[in-house]
């Protein structure tokens, strides 16, 4: 009887310990879970997700899910949830874009980064500002920098990730192409831009950002910073003339104040940051802030 009773107690020790190895060798290597269920990648907001519907399509076990909600946009206040922390606790990758945007996941990333791939390292940075994908320059950069990650944390889809982000960049190229037919001819044309949101566009298409309507992101101007735009909208009227912005995910109400003392019009561009879970989602954005810019550096004034 003793002897058939330790040996069912070392059974059980042995189940325990192969029970704890697996889990172990599970948290070391999110790849592991390829053989159990898939891989669970959570990207941290919209753009990136639009990204990753593009260097997984069709990689088989593959699960997509987004941490901040789609209409969130950019993500300078979000505050992480309970369900937030069950989703990066759950998922086997996460994709976050860096360069500050993610200031509020900061520990957990640190805790997880054998398993976080940062969309933006290696791209040189203007101020700080991380919204590198707004340029179709910048997005590209931030798809290979991700389908690389992929492809180290899941190697037995490399592959299919790798010509997955080459055919997507192609479609960036050939956009980014027809951007400049469109649009070189505005070089050095001034702009007036909601939010900080558009410096790389800037920059890929040499545009001149003269103001900034809200310096502070989600701070509405105060009367002395409109009047100050106000001056600065002046001073650029006459033979080069400037161009006013709003955002489509933001309020127009001071760009309509700035308009109402300065005859301006106001046109509205989209930093994609906030729309359908569509793959070509970005790119149709760009494509009509390619129209709207040719209409509004057309009439400037």
């Amino acid at each position: 009887m003793k002897s058939h009773t330790a040996a069912a107690v070392l059974a059980v020790l042995a189940a325990l310990f192969l029970s704890v190895s697996c889990v172990k060798q599970e948290q070391q290597h999110p790849q592991s879970r390829q053989e159990s269920g898939g891989i669970s990648i959570t990207a941290t907001f919209y753009p990136l997700y639009i990204m990753l519907m593009n260097i997984t399509d069709n990689v088989p076990g593959v699960t997509l899910t987004l941490l901040a909600p789609a209409e969130t946009g950019c993500l300078h206040d979000y505050q992480l949830t309970t369900q937030d922390m069950k989703t990066i606790s759950a998922c086997s990758i996460i994709v976050a874009n860096g360069a500050g945007m993610e200031d509020f996941l900061e520990k957990v990333l640190e805790e997880k980064k054998d398993a976080v791939i940062i969309a933006s390292e290696g791209y040189d940075l203007i101020d700080d500002n991380a919204h590198i994908w707004v340029s179709p320059k910048g997005a590209s950069h931030e798809v290979r920098q991700i389908a690389r990650g992929l492809a180290r944390l899941d190697p037995d889809h490399a592959a299919a990730y790798t010509a997955n982000a080459d055919a997507y960049c192609a479609k960036l190229s050939e956009l980014s192409a027809r951007m400049h037919q469109t649009l070189d001819g505005f070089q050095g044309a001034s702009i007036i831009t909601f939010h900080e949101a558009f410096p790389y566009f800037a920059s890929e298409f040499k545009l001149n950002t003269a103001a900034v309507i809200e310096r502070e992101a989600g701070t509405s101007p105060s009367a002395k910073e409109l009047a100050e735009l106000i001056a600065v909208v002046k001073s650029h009227q006459g033979a080069d003339g400037v161009s006013l912005f709003a955002e489509t995910q933001y309020s127009s109400a001071a760009a309509e104040v700035i308009a109402a003392e300065t005859g301006l019009t106001v046109y509205e561009l989209d930093p994609a940051v906030t729309g359908i879970m569509d793959k070509d989602a970005y790119l149709t954005a760009m494509e009509k802030n390619m129209q709207v810019l040719q209409q509004a550096l057309a009439g400037r004034r």
